[in-house]
């Protein structure tokens, strides 16, 4: 379900010196996952953290497109003006992508489906599309395409089709879930992660900060851009590599000006959404935005191909994290 950008990863940190940490990963939605549990009990972490798992499994059976009979499958098939009725996931899904669609001002987008097909060929190589493919897929971008029934739990496509990518939000939503699913097996202190662009920490190991985690500069991963402590609370990144896009939605065009973003937020849908939107956002917005979520900070990567130096500008309350 992920689309085609590469992620801007964190680098676990140095968790040795933490008693009774535990590590369980779990292939899932193309990529690791990891639950990290504190807890001295180590056969009871494996349960809780299979629970998990095991929520991870099906929800990812809901929310990839890639998946033939999965809800985002079934609304990519929906005709315009049919009601459908979809699961607590999708639904969810939804409803958080079109807050955060509104707060963004169309930059996080999920119906960005028909212009991913444009700039990529079935073998996921890249091309040029004409003006006029463009202008066909536009006719079916925008988040507002979707009539949402939160009483039925159905959703209804203003126009059609309209083709659906859950890959900037999904991972983030299912941390958040999993995270539940963990609090109700009584684990309160853990870290999820999906492939380290999206981290969820629960609490803190004792006697610590917060969950270490190291942000490095994508250009070179040994330059350390930040020492990180997290502590109830969500990070993700989104970021370029050679030959791939992340589209701008509001262009019809890929994004070229950033080399990376990261986002922090109270869970890890709205940051997984946000650090997406944010590699989209001009630093304007994004430090508009921050001030009016003062519960959300970033970090951004302007790329400096013309300077040949590239520039690292921070928003909100960032420092929080260090």
């Amino acid at each position: 379900m992920a689309q085609p950008q590469s992620e801007a990863r964190f680098v676990n940190g140095n968790w040795n010196s933490i008693s009774g940490i535990h590590r369980f990963p779990h292939q899932a939605m193309a990529t690791t996952f990891e639950i990290i549990i504190q807890r001295d009990d180590g056969r009871y972490a494996q349960q809780a953290a299979d629970a998990a798992f095991d929520e991870l499994d099906h929800i990812e059976a809901e929310l990839s497109r890639f998946i033939e009979n999965s809800d985002i499958s079934r609304i990519n098939n929906l005709p315009a003006g049919q009601p459908l009725q979809i699961g607590l996931a999708a639904f969810e899904c939804l409803q958080l992508s079109t807050r955060i669609y509104t707060e963004t001002n169309g930059a996080f987008d999920i119906t960005i489906g028909s212009l991913l097909s444009c700039w990529l060929n079935e073998n996921k190589t890249n091309h040029r599309p004409s003006e006029e493919k463009l202008s066909l897929a536009r006719q079916h971008i925008g988040t507002n395409l979707l009539k949402l029934d939160e009483a039925e739990h159905t959703v209804t496509l203003l126009t059609g089709p309209v083709q659906l990518d859950l890959g900037g939000i999904g991972k983030g939503y299912t941390a958040d879930q999993m995270a539940e699913m963990l609090r109700e097996w009584g684990i309160e202190t853990a870290l999820i992660h999906g492939g380290f662009s999206s981290v969820l920490a629960l609490q803190a190991p004792p006697q610590t900060k917060g969950w270490p985690l190291t942000l490095s500069n994508p250009r070179n991963n040994k330059q350390t851009l930040d020492h990180l402590y997290l502590r109830d609370r969500a990070v993700s990144g989104s970021g370029l590599q050679k030959g791939q896009h992340i589209i701008d939605t509001r262009t019809a065009r890929p994004v070229e000006a950033k080399l990376a973003a990261w986002a922090c937020a109270p869970d890890a849908a709205t940051a997984d959404a946000l650090s997406t939107a944010f590699m989209i956002m001009s630093p304007d917005e994004i430090e508009q935005y921050c001030s009016l979520h003062p519960d959300v900070s970033a970090t951004l990567i302007l790329n400096g191909y013309e300077s040949h130096r590239d520039e690292i500008l921070r928003f909100g309350p960032w420092n929080k994290l260090l």
